[in-house]
C-alpha cells in the first residue's frame, strides 16, 4: 500500500485545516495510507478527511501516551522521541505533502529532501525541491506521480 505523509502545523488554522482535510480525503480515495504526526491542526484535519472517505491513517506521536492522538487516527504509534519522531514520519512515507507549517514542517521537508523523498507543497515553505501545487487534489496527484515504482 502506498503511504503518503501529510505534514504541517499542529495548531488549528482555518485555511490549512481545510486544505489538509481535502488532502486526507483525496489520499483515502486514492487507496493510500495517510501518515502523520498524529496530533492536532493539519494532522487532525488530514486524518479526519481520510476517515470521511473510509481511509486509514497512521499517527507517529512525539510522546509516550497513545491517548494523545487525535480521534481520527486509526493506528497510533507513541514514539516518545519528541521532535525526532519527524524522521519516522518522513521515513514511513513514500511521498509527503506539506500544508502550511512552521519550523517542525521545515525540518520534515529538509529530512524528506535529504532522504530523496518527493515533497509537494500547499501554501508552505518555498524551497528548491518542493513541488508547489494549488489544490489538494493536484497535490495528491503530484505526490502519487512522483513516487518511485520498484
Amino acid at each position: 500500500m502506498i503511504q503518503i505523509g501529510v505534514i504541517g502545523t499542529g495548531e488549528s488554522r482555518k485555511e490549512s485545516d481545510r486544505l489538509a482535510f481535502e488532502v486526507g480525503a483525496a489520499i483515502a480515495r486514492a487507496g493510500a495510507l495517510l501518515c502523520c504526526g498524529g496530533l492536532a491542526g493539519v494532522m487532525a484535519a488530514a486524518a479526519r478527511g481520510a476517515r470521511a472517505e473510509k481511509g486509514l491513517s497512521l499517527g507517529l506521536l512525539p510522546g509516550p501516551d497513545r491517548a494523545a492522538a487525535n480521534p481520527y487516527i486509526d493506528v497510533v504509534v507513541p514514539t516518545d522521541m519528541g521532535h525526532a519522531r519527524n524522521a519516522l514520519v518522513v521515513r514511513a512515507a513514500d511521498a509527503l505533502i506539506a500544508v502550511g507549517g512552521g519550523y517542525g514542517t521545515l525540518s520534515e521537508i529538509a529530512l524528506a529532501l535529504k532522504m530523496g523523498k518527493p515533497v509537494v507543497g500547499l501554501n508552505t515553505w518555498q524551497i528548491e525541491g518542493v513541488h508547489e501545487e494549488t489544490t489538494p487534489s493536484e497535490a495528491v496527484g503530484a505526490a502519487l506521480a512522483r513516487i518511485q515504482k520498484p
